[in-house]
């Protein structure tokens, strides 16, 4: 009932009115219901339980004798009125200056216009004046009520001319109709011309029987209200039974754009031509880029720098208008023409545009790449005139129709060599991968995380060593998982002769390059990109790939424009996470894949950075997944038809208190902060609450971590004592588990307490662990006699493991980031994983983390409409948001 009155509210279905009562008079914004609002209320009356209507503020000794319906539209006036009021309310000095001359008005209209106003809306003045004004307001809304009863509502239809009559030529006969009709409330579908109501005959008559006096002088009195929006329908009551009336061209265009908007918004029905009404249906000229394919050079002879002829076309709808044509429309001057058999709205400025367009830009050059551009709706080719993309031939064609509607790539067979077998859903990923390569354009494969984009890209790099000179390929990683990659190489390549470029030990300079040149793959580190780009971009390479590609996403960074800087044939992006953060992310992404796709980065933000983060716009992230989609492969292990052959994963929040240590030490840090927040700004502030955070997050997690003082684990802590019960019912049906936590001395605390808590050996990973012993441990917790319990710093172990013995994973404490909380779950839930995974979320209730998960579920929502790291942006906060996420509640602490 409350989204009805809200809805009321916005579509401003309510009228000033005046509730009179034995003791009080209450002047009341009051709904006014339509056919589609009464029916609303039946339904709701019919679902509402008895026990509903015996809330009447009085001791019910007895059933309540209120209907529901009764019931439900005085609860619906109430909400109304205080949703109308509250936007119009006095401010309290106002107010009390109203209160103190409530009985000095001039008049009683200035008491109500006051009351409706004022927050209780109580007036105070002369009863019997009142009562008048009570029927005052009656008589001036009865044409509503009478509205409101009726069985029909008056609708007007506008009809165009005859098709038989020759296009683009004025008639003396009129040529548009506007047509009087009865639309039943109770079938909305049904249309009765005015004809049959004045004679109360027809099929339709049962429609009004209970109206059949009272109907004709409706109609003619809603007739005669159109009358002063509409004076054309004044001359037509001086019919006796007025059905419509005839209007010209010029007339018929100024109902469509004025007189329509008028008549609906006096709560009339308008029925205008599809061709005006459909959404993105009401036909307007338009531009396209017509392109001719040139003949390819040779076999390979395939390039997007290939300079390309086209030329500007004006279309209207699917057909191409002529230069004759468009001056035809010129010289008419008719806002509304048929053309080809269609009506179409057409000003004078548009069609000189288009002339001069012709004329001017008739035919141009651009290169095959940024017609691909124009065609996806990167950019704006033209100014101040609708584009509607690129008609093509040939293999351009082909290729426009492949990179929008998703074509069917051809199937693409892997090396005799290979040793593996791929998927379906990896063979469709090599394909495609294969297909961009072929003309160079960029991919970012997005599979979530165990879905195989490493075999993916072993392949396309091992047919391209076959197929391209071998020439070599630079592989960059995080350090964490460059052994992983030598490893995958070496099961499934072969062949393929492979250089880690890491430690420093490695080869430098001249040196370097001789030897890359020998190889099919160069396996470094993001840190070394940028520390060795010197002597990197002197290798020929084919190709550039970037595993965990959102180690990219702030362009700014060194490592960013390092591989940015690398001249090569073709450019991958690895990532579960294409927007991890924000969808800046993906702007970063995008520009080293295909550089200048996406415009500058100033007018990204303009065009799709705020619509989307800030203003939720639906429109824009469809745009850009539009643009983007072509170059980006995203596949989710929960979608059956991708991958059918993985457990489920279940993810649950635990929610866990505090301890009265807990609390007294969060209360501490509290007091502490809100003094230094409140007198410091700029970077100062921004370090408090970063601290804050930090320090809060500990207290939940364990005061000895916080404390740092070795003292006692046991018993002081929420979060350990309901993990503590978690594992024992999993060690009990042997089960093992994965804990992350994002701090390493919490790692140390859970590493010593549950040793010693379930007497059995836990591993714990963190960023002091060298890579040998790394390695040791993942391939100790995968064997048959392994550890059953993993805790892993979440830097650490977040990316690069394959731990799939696990079937829970527990985040002890909340990085407030999904996509990496997501890939630190997938170390357990990806291929290989033959058990359902148990995710368990630790949130500390009636603290900040409660807080802070409800943001986390509206990050989500942003990465999932296009297709995050830290905590900087809390930051941004006021200090009373702030002071709001952190505050301690009630149901925090435990008994």
């Amino acid at each position: 009932v409350l989204h009805l009155a809200g809805s009321l509210a916005v579509r401003q279905q309510y009228l000033p009115g005046l509730a009179v009562g034995d003791q009080d008079c209450i002047a009341q914004w009051q709904p006014v219901l339509g056919a589609a609002d009464k029916k609303r209320i039946a339904g709701l009356a019919g679902q509402m339980p008895p026990v509903v209507r015996a809330i009447t503020g009085q001791a019910a000794s007895a059933p309540p004798e209120q209907a529901a319906e009764t019931a439900l539209k005085t609860f619906l006036t109430q909400m109304l009125d205080s949703l109308v009021r509250s936007g119009s309310e006095m401010d309290a000095i106002t107010d009390i200056r109203y209160i103190r001359k409530r009985r000095n008005f001039a008049s009683v209209h200035d008491a109500w216009l006051y009351a409706l106003r004022s927050k209780d809306g109580r007036m105070e003045y002369d009863r019997d004046k009142v009562l008048q004004l009570a029927e005052q307001i009656r008589q001036w809304r009865r044409p509503i009520t009478v509205s409101e009863a009726a069985p029909v509502r008056l609708c007007f239809r506008l009809e165009e001319p005859g098709a038989a009559e020759s296009e683009g030529q004025e008639s003396a006969a009129e040529k548009w109709q506007v047509r009087y009709l009865a639309q039943p409330h109770a079938d909305p579908s049904l249309l009765i011309p005015l004809s049959q109501v004045w004679k109360a005959k027809g099929k339709h008559a049962a429609v009004w029987k209970h109206w059949a006096a009272d109907l004709p002088e409706y109609m003619l009195s809603c007739l005669g209200q159109a009358a002063g929006i509409c004076p054309h329908i004044a001359a037509s009551l001086r019919s006796s039974q007025p059905a419509g009336y005839g209007l010209d061209t010029v007339q018929a265009y100024q109902f469509l754009t004025e007189r329509a908007v008028l008549l609906e918004q006096a709560g009339f029905g308008v029925m205008l031509p599809a061709w005006w009404t459909g959404k993105g249906t009401k036909t307007r000229l338009s531009a396209r880029a017509a392109v001719n394919s040139p003949k390819m050079q040779g076999s390979s002879g395939l390039s997007l720098n290939e300079i390309v002829q086209f030329h500007w076309e004006i279309a209207l709808g699917e057909e191409t208008l002529s230069l004759a044509e468009l001056q035809t429309l010129a010289r008419l001057k008719a806002p509304l023409v048929r053309v080809r058999g269609q009506w179409v709205q057409l000003n004078a400025r548009e069609i000189q545009e288009a002339i001069q367009l012709w004329k001017k830009k008739g035919s141009q050059q651009a290169t095959a790449q940024e017609i691909i551009r124009m065609s996806l709706g990167a950019g704006q080719p033209l100014s101040g005139f609708s584009f509607e993309g690129v008609k093509a031939t040939g293999w351009i064609d082909e290729l426009l129709r492949k990179l929008q509607n998703g074509g069917s790539l051809e199937p693409v067979g892997v090396s005799q060599t290979f040793g593996g077998t791929l998927r379906p859903y990896q063979e469709r990923g090599y394909a495609w991968l294969a297909f961009l390569r072929r003309w160079g354009l960029g991919a970012c494969l997005a599979d979530d995380m165990g879905l195989g984009k490493t075999i993916q890209t072993l392949a396309l790099i091992q047919r391209d060593w076959h197929s391209n000179g071998k020439r070599p390929v630079l592989l960059v990683c995080p350090t964490s998982v460059v052994n992983n990659w030598q490893k995958e190489a070496a099961r499934f390549t072969p062949d393929l002769p492979v250089l880690i470029h890491h430690g420093s030990d490695r080869r430098k300079g001249a040196a370097f390059a001789r030897l890359a040149k020998k190889q099919a793959m160069v396996i470094s580190s993001y840190a070394l990109l940028q520390r060795d780009i010197e002597f990197l971009q002197k290798v020929p390479w084919a190709g550039v790939v970037l595993d965990e590609a959102q180690n990219i996403k702030n362009s700014e960074t060194k490592q960013s424009r390092a591989a940015r800087s690398l001249q090569v044939d073709y450019r991958i992006a690895l990532t579960g996470t294409p927007v991890e953060n924000n969808v800046g992310d993906l702007w970063s992404i995008m520009e080293f894949l295909n550089p200048g796709f996406l415009g500058s980065q100033a007018a990204f933000k303009r065009d799709y950075f705020i619509p989307i983060q800030a203003g939720r716009d639906s429109y824009a992230a469809e745009r850009l997944k539009r643009i983007t989609g072509p170059f980006v492969l995203r596949r989710l292990k929960t979608d059956k038809s991708i991958i059918s052959d993985l457990p489920e994963k279940q993810e649950m929040k635990v929610f866990c208190p505090l301890t009265k240590e807990q609390a007294s030490l969060y209360a501490a840090v509290l007091d502490e902060a809100e003094g230094e927040m409140d007198s410091t700004a700029g970077i100062q502030r921004k370090g408090i609450i970063l601290a804050t955070l930090s320090k809060l997050k500990q207290v939940c997690n364990h005061p000895a971590q916080l404390l740092g003082d070795n003292s006692a684990i046991p018993g002081r802590s929420g979060k350990l004592a309901r993990l503590t019960e978690m594992l024992e019912e999993i060690l009990e049906v042997g089960d093992r588990a994965l804990l992350f936590s994002q701090f390493s001395e919490m790692g140390h605390i859970l590493q010593t307490y549950l040793q010693e808590t379930f007497g059995r050996e836990v591993l714990f990973l963190h960023g002091g662990v060298s890579k040998k012993k790394r390695d040791q441990m993942v391939e100790h917790f995968q064997s048959e006699t392994g550890a059953s319990i993993f805790v892993l710093s979440l830097k650490a172990g977040g990316t690069g493991l394959n731990l799939t013995r696990a079937s829970h994973v527990f985040h002890f404490d909340r990085w407030w980031n999904p996509a990496v909380e997501n890939q630190a779950t997938d170390r357990a839930f990806r291929i290989g994983q033959t058990k359902n995974v148990q995710v368990h979320k630790f949130i500390c209730a009636g603290t900040l983390e409660d807080k802070i998960d409800e943001m986390i579920e509206r990050k989500k929502q942003i990465a999932g409409d296009v297709i995050g790291t830290g905590e900087g942006w809390l930051t941004e906060l006021s200090n009373e948001q702030l002071k709001d996420i952190f505050a301690l509640r009630q149901e925090a602490v435990a008994e």
